[in-house]
């Protein structure tokens, strides 16, 4: 799946709705926040996370999201 960059893209939007559905499929990150040092770029932070939290994320995206 091709995705094209969204200059446009409202950043805080972007990390809700990703910690929802990262959410919908059980994982949290609670690192995840919007990058304020650096509005321009429109960066989402997403921080550390456990090793065990890093496969249940790979699984999750190998799967699509579906349980």
């Amino acid at each position: 799946m091709e995705t094209k960059e969204q200059p446009d893209s409202d950043p805080f939007a972007a990390m809700e709705s990703l910690r929802e559905a990262l959410s919908g499929v059980g994982i949290v990150l609670p690192s995840l926040a919007v990058d304020a040092a650096s509005p321009r770029l429109r960066l989402v932070e997403l921080g550390r996370v456990r090793s065990d939290v890093a496969v249940r994320l790979a699984e999750a995206l190998r799967r699509g999201g579906n349980e």
